[in-house]
């Protein structure tokens, strides 16, 4: 799995990202029917390619190009990303409810603002 989108999307759902990813890997899109449902945007790790377009396009830096450099109080969002496909209202189901447990789970975390949440995680 390349990238991951962890909880700064949550509560932002900007698209810089999937407008600048040449694959079109990056979900919901604004007109795909997930996208008023879903609480994030995900990356479907088979689309993507590897390329890291997404990553500077990011505006509160949520997506991080690895699993491994990814914050460990993020780490269930790896989860997410790897089962979310568009389209499937299985996988949209499974993936929202890894994310609502991560929100649960971290309420301190939720509480900073999206724009200042990554650095939040790196304390």
């Amino acid at each position: 799995m390349p990238f991951v989108i962890t909880d700064p999307c949550i509560g932002t759902k900007d698209s810089a990202c999937v407008d600048v990813c040449p694959v079109d890997c990056i979900h919901p899109r604004k007109d795909e029917p997930e996208f008023a449902q879903t609480t994030m945007l995900y990356i479907h790790p088979d689309e993507c390619i590897d390329c890291g377009a997404c990553v500077p396009a990011c505006p509160v830096a949520a997506i991080y190009d690895s699993p491994d450099s990814t914050p460990a109080s993020q780490k269930t969002l790896i989860e997410a990303n790897s089962v979310y496909r568009a389209g499937d209202a299985g996988a949209v189901a499974q993936a929202e409810e890894i994310v609502q447990s991560h929100v649960a789970a971290h309420p301190d975390l939720m509480a900073v603002p999206p724009t200042e949440r990554a650095a939040a995680h790196a304390k």
